[in-house]
């Protein structure tokens, strides 16, 4: 294997952490593999202030190493790789390299040009088109809940309130909310029961069904307090999806769908322009 040869040594890279870019044309190596150069800026961001001398020469000497293995493979390829493969390999660069630049510049023109903006009505209008895509996979709930000590004082205030749950209590409710071990009482939203069942231990497979029961009060117990559950409303499984729980996902349909419509549009319009200005033409 050709011989590494290591032209400047790691102590004069450590005398400073200054490895500003010498003039174009003048750049200093550190390290050769036979016509290929390592060069100082390669290392620069290597070292810093934060780094020791010592562990920074480390750093180096191992970037340096596996530099200079990396480029006695490549050397090996170019010297025992058939031409036909070497060529075969350079076509899947240039494609490479072709399909990277084009997509950074087409996602550039997405991101100046598409329209993002679904509004209500629209995303309406794609829900009622496909109603029956949007079936459930999983149970939803629409509840509150609040977890106190069991000795909380006036718990049987808080359990009236709870259950009550006028505006007057929900205000109450959520300013003695620094009293409760957790609570949500946002019962307008929708929210997978196996959520619910992960965030509240005291449900187990044998208390699960009391969740998917409509209009259904739940009070339960263990080691860390009391559990107060109002359901109001449950879906099950198969059950249409509403409009609320799927709006997050309409709205990423539609915008998807949007922007590989202006990707054609794109494609048309820059062939059309390249081939009016006399920059694209088949010769027959």
């Amino acid at each position: 294997m050709q011989k590494i040869i290591i032209l400047v040594l790691l102590s004069s890279i450590m005398v400073s952490c200054d490895f500003s870019l010498k003039e174009e044309g003048n750049l200093e190596p550190i390290a050769r593999v036979n016509n290929s150069y390592l060069y100082k800026e390669d290392v620069s961001e290597l070292v810093s202030e934060a780094v020791t001398k010592e562990d920074s020469a480390v750093l180096v000497q191992n970037y340096i190493n596996n530099w200079a293995t990396k480029q006695l493979f490549l050397d090996g390829a170019l010297l025992n790789l058939s031409e036909e493969k070497q060529a075969g390999f350079d076509k899947l660069v240039a494609q490479y390299k072709t399909d990277l630049y084009t997509k950074a510049y087409i996602e550039a023109l997405v991101s100046r040009n598409l329209d993002t903006v679904v509004n209500r009505s629209m995303a309406e209008a794609y829900y009622d088109k496909n109603k029956d895509v949007f079936k459930l996979n999983e149970e939803l709930l629409q509840f509150r809940y609040i977890h106190v000590d069991e000795n909380i004082i006036d718990y049987s205030g808080i359990e009236k309130k709870f259950k009550r749950f006028n505006e007057k209590d929900k205000r109450e409710l959520d300013s003695m909310s620094i009293q409760f071990k957790s609570y949500s009482l946002n019962d307008s939203i929708w929210i997978k029961a196996s959520q619910v069942i992960s965030k509240i231990p005291a449900i187990t497979p044998e208390n699960k069904n009391q969740l998917l029961k409509k209009s259904n009060f739940v009070q339960l117990k263990d080691s860390l307090g009391v559990y107060l559950m109002q359901i109001n409303d449950v879906l099950l499984r198969n059950d249409t999806a509403p409009l609320e729980f799927v709006t997050p996902t309409i709205n990423q349909i539609v915008r998807n769908k949007r922007k590989l419509e202006l990707i054609k549009k794109l494609e048309k319009d820059i062939t059309k322009d390249a081939i009016k200005n006399k920059e694209f033409e088949i010769y027959k």
